[in-house]
């Protein structure tokens, strides 16, 4: 039996934990996050929204149902690393084409594994997310935590550019299960353009966009608010990605020139985007929501949904102007905002993730909410009941 490769994680405070290598031997520094998802581990690793982050797994056992060829959220893994408490040695899933282990081998990425992970997030949610270096190939302490404190901080950083598409395309795979989340879209509905400035979009909020009647044509991130009209779109929408919202400068002057001309729908950073380009401010949270059980109440209809979550940055709801946009979301853990929106300027936003697959679909029904805004102009309230063809 061969000898299990050792590993390191040292957090920037001097913190360090030993375990063993899986995935790529090599060694990458990023911020330390924690989720809490119970599966969805697949999507989490390919989510663009965690480049610069290594991720920590809260649920014990990880691996067991493999990889496959339809669940990644991006072409390639962007997570910096991986830190689980146990991997499974075996993968029993109709669906799985590899396991893990050799999933981020091949795509470059260290994990770590046999660490106490309770230990790690108590860390976490006591003294906030902290920079970290994770290395298979350099196993001493000290020139880790060198590494850790030289690592550059989230704060300021605009990782946009480096997860954004390089051209414009159109999208139009819509679910591939035969159980999707969304209600179909009937044969004789009108589909409507929409353009989706990419910020580090996942592919699951393009499927959702397709099949909520949708033909969407992804733009890079710094495309001008002049060059997403040019489209002639009938909406635009503002997708996730990762870093400091704040930094991404240009694309909250294109939201800016967007506001008031066209229907726009964000999620995650396209919601913070949204706000700062209305005049508000963002702040960074102390270790984030991310996990697949967030609850969220409507403040409109008092409703709550359990909601998908992957971000470090809140919108201040206090620095919203006192006209145009309004809140209309909160965290019913933290009271932290999760929506915006203002009727005038016909525009929403959330925090959350509607899309989220797998995991809960209480909010799905926010891209009918986009295409009623298309449609009628108005931002209407929850749609709630069982999902029904539109058209």
């Amino acid at each position: 039996m061969t000898a299990k490769q050792p590993a390191l994680l040292v957090l920037a405070d001097g913190t360090t934990f030993r375990g063993t290598a899986f995935g790529a031997v090599g060694e990458r520094t990023g911020e330390v996050v924690f989720n809490t998802s119970l599966s969805g581990y697949q999507e989490i690793a390919t989510d663009p929204s965690y480049t610069g982050q290594i991720v920590c797994l809260t649920y014990p056992h990880i691996g067991n149902y493999g990889v496959n060829t339809e669940d990644p959220e991006a072409g390639r893994p962007w997570i910096e690393g991986l830190v689980v408490r146990e991997l499974s040695p075996s993968v029993s899933n109709y669906r799985a084409t590899a396991d893990l282990d050799g999933y981020l081998r091949d795509a470059g990425i260290v994990g770590i594994e046999g660490i106490d992970t309770r230990r790690l997030v108590r860390r976490l949610r006591i003294d906030g997310a902290v920079n970290g270096i994770l290395s298979s190939r350099d196993l001493d302490p000290a020139s880790l935590l060198a590494k850790a404190k030289a690592a550059p901080d989230m704060n300021g950083l605009d990782l946009v550019k480096v997860v954004t598409t390089k051209a414009s395309s159109r999208w139009s795979e819509g679910y591939a299960s035969d159980y999707p989340s969304a209600p179909p879209v009937a044969a004789s509905a009108k589909r409507y353009s929409v353009v989706a400035v990419d910020f580090g979009a996942k592919r699951n909020i393009l499927r959702s966009l397709v099949a909520a009647g949708f033909d969407p044509v992804v733009v890079p991130a710094t495309a001008t608010a002049a060059e997403i009209l040019a489209h002639k779109p009938d909406g635009v929408f503002l997708s996730n990605g990762p870093g400091d919202p704040a930094a991404v400068t240009y694309a909250i002057t294109a939201i800016r020139g967007l506001l008031d001309k066209v229907p726009l729908f964000g999620i995650c950073l396209g919601h913070q985007l949204m706000a700062l380009a209305a005049g508000a401010k963002t702040y960074k949270l102390k270790f984030g929501h991310r996990g697949g059980n967030q609850p969220v109440q409507d403040l409109d209809t008092g409703r709550v949904e359990i909601t998908s979550q992957n971000h470090g940055f809140a919108v201040d709801v206090a620095t919203l102007p006192k006209t145009g946009f309004r809140a209309t979301h909160t965290n019913l853990n933290d009271g932290t905002n999760e929506g915006i929106a203002s009727e005038a300027r016909r525009a929403f936003a959330v925090q959350y993730h509607p899309e989220a697959a797998p995991g809960p679909h209480d909010a799905v029904h926010l891209f009918r909410r986009f295409r009623r805004l298309i449609e009628t102009g108005r931002i209407e309230p929850t749609l709630s009941g069982a999902p029904t063809p539109v058209g």
